[in-house]
């Protein structure tokens, strides 16, 4: 997610247009994948037929899901896992899950973090249950490696100048987070619009925290435990994230191609309803109140059918799955 820190307070992204999909749902439980600031639970749980189960993998967010924990105890859960071990949770009357792939206000504006281009110091990246940080990406990772965590999960046209930038000047000093920043800037004169460093810091998120693999994976136990006729909604940010969920969905639903031009669906059997094909995108008022919200895009479906194994979806994205799988040089 591209942001600012500007703001004083947390707003969840299309937080109307996700109340407006799952309400004719309300009833049951609702499980929030990524709680965060809690901001979508908070919603959910202002229906008192509701109950939500949240996850997060950040260890810091637990004193947000202890003060909803203290207000709602009979309807609200709180686990500090991965959206990937989503087949851990055992609930009855499941009617949503909700994944918001962005990063709330708290976390960007930890600057210790690292997540920010505005922060100092030590590179760290690590969003909680991580094998190792950022730091060791860019001390230890080869020059050709950086290159593809770069242009793959970047989508940086710049990605070999910096990589090459990186390996020199890393002989001589431990390169932190504002050395990085300049190394970028040296690189990337025009800074109109987003700043010049927003896809590197990108890249390197998604590779620390395995967020490839963790969505793809959270995706599928998402189908799996979710009874027919129950909704899975996702908010991403960015257009690797948005690619993959805009194919799960596609490429299993009832949706059928408009355009020639297109492939068409190699499934015969359909597993999904997606009754809007378009994502939905922020309002002119929410960007304006919220700026960071202006990258969302809200894309939802229906489960009308068990029995998915999801291997053209596993293949389709294995190309991303290899570069999360890179090498250390030691």
């Amino acid at each position: 997610m591209t942001a600012t820190i500007h703001l004083e307070k947390h707003f969840p992204v299309l937080l109307n247009e996700l109340v407006s999909i799952i309400s004719p749902l309300y009833g049951g439980t609702f499980i929030d994948c990524t709680f965060g600031a809690g901001g979508y639970s908070k919603k959910i749980l202002e229906e008192t037929s509701n109950s939500v189960i949240a996850l997060d993998r950040d260890s810091s967010v637990k004193g947000s899901a202890l003060q909803l924990y203290s207000k709602y105890k009979q309807r609200f859960k709180f686990y500090n896992i991965k959206f990937s071990d989503l087949d851990q949770i055992k609930s009855d009357n499941i009617r949503g899950i909700i994944f918001d792939l962005g990063y709330s206000l708290s976390q960007i504006s930890d600057l210790d973090r690292g997540i920010s281009f505005k922060s100092k110091g030590i590179l760290d990246m690590r969003m909680g249950l991580n094998d190792f940080s950022c730091d060791k990406v860019i001390s230890k990772m080869s020059q050709q490696n950086l290159y593809k965590i770069f242009k793959y999960f970047g989508e940086e046209k710049y990605a070999k100048p910096i990589s090459k930038k990186i390996e020199q000047l890393r002989k001589n000093k431990k390169i932190k987070t504002e050395n990085l920043v300049e190394i970028i800037e040296s690189i990337k004169k025009n800074k109109r619009g987003k700043h010049v460093a927003t896809k590197i810091f990108q890249a390197l998120r998604i590779f620390v925290n395995n967020e490839v693999s963790e969505l793809i994976n959270g995706l599928i136990k998402a189908y799996n435990i979710l009874p027919i006729g129950s909704v899975m909604a996702v908010v991403t940010f960015h257009s690797i994230e948005d690619k993959i969920v805009k194919y799960f969905f596609k490429e299993y639903s009832e949706t059928k191609n408009s355009s020639r031009y297109l492939p068409k669906s190699s499934s015969n059997k359909k597993y999904f309803n997606v009754t809007k094909r378009k994502p939905i995108t922020p309002s002119f008022n929410e960007i304006r109140i919220n700026h960071p919200s202006r990258s969302g895009k809200l894309r939802f479906a229906f489960k009308i059918e068990d029995g998915c194994n999801f291997k053209n979806f596993i293949e389709k994205f294995s190309y991303l799955r290899e570069i999360e799988n890179l090498n250390f040089d030691d």
